[in-house]
């Protein structure tokens, strides 16, 4: 995601605002999608945007004046398979693991 958001690079802000949220915390204020909440059990959460940086959605989606430079849903679909194939991978390796004869 960081990479295909080279593209829009002014001052970094963007870039350094995608962070990852594992459970029981809480995304940053005005993230994007989505905004703050708090994340369930077993789950992760990638946004992007912070109380700093506001304007995400205007660079993913473009607007009047500036044309959509995407980086946050085609990094999700690039990488979605690959994701859900080690979570698979992970959760049958734990099962193996501690399967009682």
């Amino acid at each position: 995601m960081k990479a295909l958001a080279e593209t829009s690079r002014d001052t970094g802000d963007l870039i350094g605002s995608i962070e990852m949220t594992t459970a029981g915390n809480s995304t940053p204020p005005y993230s994007q999608p989505g905004g703050s909440k708090v994340v369930p059990p077993n789950a992760v959460v990638i946004t992007v945007g912070n109380e700093n940086v506001r304007y995400p959605h205007l660079v993913e989606y473009g607007t009047v004046k500036a044309p959509a430079q995407p980086f946050f849903w085609p990094a999700y679909r690039l990488l979605k398979r690959r994701m859900k194939n080690r979570i698979k991978r992970s959760v049958s390796k734990a099962v193996r693991e501690g399967w009682v004869k």
